[in-house]
């Protein structure tokens, strides 16, 4: 069968649609909106390098996609990502391995030296990384919580003195604040590649204006007007719900205000119309897990991230 591989057409609703189709028919556990798979392109940031390339059958049918790039914002210059994933109505006709090998060979003209990739964690997907030379570093969970039944409580529960809970919302003139609360707790967020997060503007397009980003379901903990913990929610305007981060920052840890902030967010979730909750956790992170499962998340599925090191002229 022949598969013909090429870039989204972001102006295209029917071509955003046929990526928000694959994405949810591959990995029904993320969030994923025309609108939004249109602005990953739009708004991507030159040095990203970012390509979102969509694979098509015989019949001009889009049966698998993959996002490649550089990771701009690394202190190590030349780390590449890789994340691809096959309609599994059409796998085993060599989409997977055609979109990774133009993935790849984009990396390399952008020379990267390394290149990763979420990959799920099943042996078929497990078999075919490996057959391609990347090898496993670690893993994360999906969990998924349904809204309908879930035992939450009525609400958040008592707070410690001086703390307080507000939406996202209040920070909409200015979230300089947010934005600083996000850059500290992801220092401590696990991750193979190291990132720099200083660049406020850079935040603003890409994490403030993500049209995922509901503010009004977002959470922040306040303790004496200080921002000391959030959880920040996307959604799909539909029914389905996500925390995209949730952190607390380190002098304000062992205060239960990351669970008050989800269980707050949750709450508005649920009343706002969302029948479903998912979040991602590293399977080493006990803390945010335990948190999670106490709120009646179930893991879903696995995910491993995998890495390969790409034979550069500079290797």
């Amino acid at each position: 069968m022949t598969t013909t591989i090429r870039d989204l057409r972001p102006n295209d609703p029917a071509d955003t649609e046929s990526v928000v189709r694959v994405r949810r028919a591959s990995l029904p556990f993320m969030i994923s909106t025309a609108r939004g798979v249109a602005f990953e392109v739009t708004s991507a940031h030159p040095d990203k390098r970012y390509r979102l390339l969509v694979a098509e059958n015989g019949d001009g049918l889009v049966i698998g996609t993959a996002q490649v790039g550089i990771t701009y914002d690394s202190p190590e210059p030349g780390q590449g990502f890789v994340n691809a994933y096959v309609d599994p109505a059409h796998r085993g006709h060599g989409a997977g391995t055609a979109l990774l090998g133009a993935a790849e060979e984009h990396l390399g003209t952008e020379r990267a030296k390394d290149s990763y990739a979420w990959v799920l964690d099943e042996p078929p997907h497990r078999a075919f990384a490996e057959r391609q030379g990347y090898r496993a570093s670690r893993s994360a969970h999906f969990l998924r919580l349904d809204l309908t039944t879930a035992g939450l409580p009525a609400a958040p529960g008592n707070l410690p003195a001086g703390a307080e809970l507000c939406s996202g919302a209040e920070f909409a003139a200015d979230p300089r604040a947010l934005f600083e609360a996000d850059a500290a707790v992801s220092l401590d967020e696990p991750g193979d590649v190291p990132r720099d997060f200083d660049d406020y503007e850079d935040w603003l397009r890409h994490t403030w204006n993500n049209p995922y980003l509901d503010l009004d379901l977002t959470t922040v903990a306040l303790v004496d007007g200080t921002v000391a913990a959030f959880t920040a929610a996307h959604t799909d305007g539909a029914t389905r719900y996500s925390s995209a981060m949730t952190g607390t920052l380190r002098g304000f840890r062992g205060l239960g205000l990351a669970r008050a902030a989800k269980i707050d967010s949750l709450l508005r979730a649920r009343a706002a119309g969302y029948t479903e909750a998912f979040t991602g956790n590293d399977t080493g992170n006990a803390p945010m897990l335990a948190v999670n499962t106490r709120l009646g998340y179930e893991i879903c599925a696995t995910e491993t991230h995998f890495t390969k090191r790409l034979p550069t002229s500079d290797n």
